[in-house]
């Protein structure tokens, strides 16, 4: 079951709205289930909840794994996912737009 945060964002990923990208939520990527994943830009959004302070080296692991396999993780908690998410729109718009 998604977070507040969760689908505060989906909200705004979801139907292609960011600039005709098409992103999935709770994607498997091995044994993995990422938040959000865009295929065409090689591209994991997690959104970090309390938990995420007791799992760190879990977190750890899970992101050096989606990296090797040449996926850009994009990390923001839920606190600013639900206080500035204009920002991590902006964020997530300018990797889109201008990956490294």
């Amino acid at each position: 079951k998604p977070t507040e945060a969760e689908d505060l964002l989906w909200q705004r990923l979801r139907k292609y709205q960011l600039h005709g990208f098409r992103f999935r939520r709770q994607h498997n990527i091995e044994r993995f289930i990422v938040d959000f994943y865009c295929a065409k830009a090689n591209l994991v959004i997690e959104v970090d909840g309390p938990i995420h302070q007791y799992q760190a080296e879990e977190d750890i692991l899970r992101q050096q794994y989606l990296e090797s396999q040449k996926l850009k993780v994009l990390r923001f908690s839920n606190d600013v996912v639900l206080n500035n998410l204009d920002s991590v729109i902006k964020q997530i718009e300018s990797f889109l737009l201008h990956p490294l």
